[in-house]
C-alpha cells in the first residue's frame, strides 16, 4: 500500500476552518489517507489527527494515547458526562497550550476504516482527545477557547504562525480541491 504524504497545516490556513463533509463511500484512497496520518501524528509525537489539518476536507480522525489506534470515519458524540479541565496543545498551532473545559465522558459513534460502525465509551484523556479532533472536523480550534487573558498572551505567536501558514501557501501549490477526488 502506497503512503500518501501528508504535511500538517498551521494557524491561520483557511483549511483548517472549514466545516468538513462526511464520507458517503469508504475507498482503498480513504484507508491509505487514514494510514499516512496515523504515521504523521506518530512522527510528530501527537496523540490525535483530524483530516483537515493535513488539508482533507472530510470527517476522518486518527487518535492514539498509548492503548491502540482508533482510525474514525464520520465521528459523532452522541453521549457526554461530567467536566474537566486539561492543558491542551495541537500540531495545528505548535507551542500554545490552552486549558479546555471538556466532558469528562463521551460516547462516540464512527465507522472503522471498512465502514463497520464502532462506538466507543472513553474518559479522561482519550475523551478529550476525540472531542479536540473532532472539533477539528467542526472548523474549531483550541484557541476558540482561550480566555480574553490568554488571547492577549497568545497574540504575537498566533500572528507568526498565521504567517507562517502564509509563507507555507505561497511556496506550495495547493490541490484543486481539498476534497478528495474519488
Amino acid at each position: 500500500m502506497k503512503e500518501i504524504k501528508l504535511r500538517i497545516k498551521v494557524f491561520g490556513d483557511s483549511a483548517l476552518r472549514k466545516k468538513s463533509v462526511p464520507v458517503e463511500k469508504i475507498t482503498e484512497e480513504h484507508r491509505r489517507i487514514l494510514s499516512s496520518m496515523a504515521n504523521l501524528m506518530y512522527s510528530s509525537s501527537g496523540v490525535g489527527l483530524a483530516a483537515p489539518q493535513v488539508g482533507i476536507n472530510e470527517c476522518m480522525i486518527v487518535v492514539d494515547i498509548g492503548e491502540g489506534l482508533y482510525k474514525l470515519i464520520n465521528p459523532q458524540i452522541i453521549r457526554r458526562q461530567g467536566r474537566q479541565v486539561l492543558e491542551e496543545g495541537c500540531l495545528s498551532v505548535p507551542g500554545i497550550s490552552i486549558k479546555v473545559k471538556r466532558a469528562a465522558k463521551v460516547t462516540v459513534k464512527a465507522l472503522d476504516e471498512y465502514g463497520k460502525p464502532v462506538e466507543i465509551n472513553a474518559e479522561k484523556l482519550l475523551a478529550c482527545v476525540f472531542q479536540h479532533e473532532i472539533d477539528h472536523i467542526k472548523g474549531k480550534l483550541i484557541v476558540d477557547y482561550a480566555s480574553l487573558f490568554d488571547r492577549i498572551k497568545i497574540k504575537k505567536k498566533l500572528a507568526e504562525l498565521k504567517k507562517r501558514a502564509e509563507d507555507e501557501k505561497l511556496s506550495q501549490p495547493e490541490r484543486e480541491s481539498s476534497k478528495l477526488q474519488l
